[in-house]
Parts: structure tokens; sequence; C-alpha cells
């Protein structure tokens, strides 16, 4: 067995002693996963454009802090961890673009620090709320293409590890992305 096998079976197996209420597999587990979401998150902002100014250490920590105060996970393997801090990194954005354009119109949000959370220009808020908006359409009809979209592009996964953690094969999920792909730009392309 490689090591990144191994190294993929020890995250498996502290998940589900995290689940199971060890509090020391966290303890072992966290710098794990939190250099695996470090990855997802270099991965993810090496296809966005160039100048782009979300702080991807600043998404990763409030990714892992939401993960890591989950009081009774119930993690059923590493694809289906990092789906759900796919998830989470998903909310944190279209959280802090709903705040960023709520401030530009005069909406009195708070001022936060650089590194309390992910920076995002008007324009990316923008563009992160209309995907989001976009993704909520598709689940409406298809929750599972808006699940590939999501592990995809905030996750970062590949589509192996998407596979896993839907249940699907990877033709399946090859399938769906591009149908999504597809959908998404049409949607996109109306909605500006």
């Amino acid at each position: 067995m490689d090591t990144a096998s191994v190294s993929q079976q020890r995250v498996t197996d502290l998940l589900a002693r995290w689940s199971k209420g060890d509090d020391a597999a966290l303890a072992e587990l966290t710098p794990l996963i939190y250099d695996e979401l470090r990855r997802l998150a270099h991965r993810q902002m090496g296809a966005e454009r160039p100048g782009h100014t979300l702080q991807t250490t600043a998404l990763v920590n409030e990714a892992y802090l939401r993960l890591a105060d989950q009081t009774d996970p119930r993690w059923q393997n590493r694809a289906h961890f990092f789906a759900v801090a796919a998830r989470a990194m998903r909310r944190i954005l279209v959280s802090y673009a709903r705040s960023q354009r709520a401030e530009k119109r005069g909406g009195g949000a708070l001022k936060v620090e650089l590194n309390e959370i992910a920076l995002v220009s008007s324009e990316e808020s923008k563009e992160i709320i209309d995907l989001h908006e976009a993704l909520e359409r598709l689940a409406t009809f298809d929750s599972r293409k808006a699940q590939v979209v999501e592990l995809k592009y905030f996750g970062g996964l590949n589509y192996e590890e998407m596979a896993e953690a839907l249940k699907i094969s990877p033709i399946t999920v090859r399938r769906d992305w591009r149908f999504a792909k597809a959908w998404l730009y049409a949607e996109l392309q109306n909605a500006t």
C-alpha cells in the first residue's frame, strides 16, 4: 500500500474514532485534515483568476473551526468529511459575500479583520452569490448535480473522491459535472 493510501485510511480511521466520541482522535487528526484542507483550498485558488483576493488561510481556519465544533459528528469516511468541509467553505464564502454586498449598500455590516474571514472583492462577492443562487435552483430539480458542483468547485475534490462521497460511480460524477457545468453556464449568462 502506498503512502497516500495509508494516510487516507488513517484519516478515515481517526474520523471513525472521533465519531464514536474519542476526543484524542481529533487531536491526532487535526494536522492531517488541516493540511488536506489547505491543499484543497490552494487547488481551488489555483483555478481562480489572477489577483483574486480570497485568503485561503482564513477560509480554511473558519471551515476547520466549524467542523471541529461538531457536537456529534457522524463521519462515514474521509470523502464524506471533505464533502462536509466543501459545504462549510461554500457557506462561509456566501455569507461573507452577502455581508460585503449589504455593506456596500450601506447595510451597516460590521467590519471584520483580515485574519478573521476570507476577503472577496465586491465583483467576486456578486459572482459567489450568483453561483450560490444558481446552485440552489439546480438543487431544486437535481440535488446530486448541485452536490457535484459544490464538491468540485468549493471542495476541490477529484472525480474518485466525489464518487466515494456521493456513493456513485466516477463515470456518473463526470456526466453530472458536464451537465451541471453547462446548465450553470447558461444560468449565469442569463443572470448578467
